[in-house]
């Protein structure tokens, strides 16, 4: 993760005549933003397991650009759903989520025999070293899936429908808002 924050500030330091110029407007450069800095970290999370440690790093990361982007400089304070709703920025957590649900469901809609639509179904065989189990994308994607109050079978019916499906992720991300 180190490696991708660092990526991502150097995408933002190559940008420093556009976040001072005066010639764009805020919404240029939030869209510039999105597309060239905010991209380079997020890229692939689609497929990662999320933990708390990595969606606090994202977001210091997010926070500390839109700041020196909208030149809010210490001593001055606002708070992060400010700062938030200044730049028209979800927490980025939500848009981890958004991606990644999306991406379920453009996979499950694959046709059969794909590889890409049996790996969400794969289940390795085989013992696991005694102790917690480890945290992987599945069992991430069932957790959520649980506190919907749906089952794998109904997701998957879900996903057919591409309108329907889109109705679910909006559903399942303003949840948490």
């Amino acid at each position: 993760m180190a490696e991708r924050i660092k990526k991502a500030q150097g995408a933002f330091g190559t940008l420093n005549t556009v976040w001072r110029s005066s010639a764009s407007s805020n919404n240029t450069k939030i869209r510039i933003f999105n597309t060239n800095v905010k991209s380079v970290p997020l890229y692939g999370c689609e497929t990662w397991k999320l933990t708390k440690t990595i969606i606090h790093q994202l977001q210091v990361l997010v926070n500390r650009c839109i700041r020196r982007k909208l030149k809010i400089f210490w001593p001055v304070q606002i708070s992060n759903q400010e700062l938030r709703a200044r730049s028209k920025q979800r927490p980025i957590g939500l848009e981890i989520r958004q991606r990644k649900w999306g991406w379920l469901g453009h996979t499950l809609r694959r046709p059969p025999g794909d590889i890409a639509k049996a790996a969400p179904e794969c289940n390795p065989q085989g013992t696991r070293p005694p102790g917690r189990p480890r945290t992987t994308w599945r069992r991430t994607i069932l957790e959520e899936i649980r506190h919907q109050g749906k089952t794998w079978k109904e997701v998957k019916v879900l996903a057919k429908n591409c309108f329907r499906w889109r109705n679910f992720v909006r559903a399942l991300c303003s949840l948490e808002e």
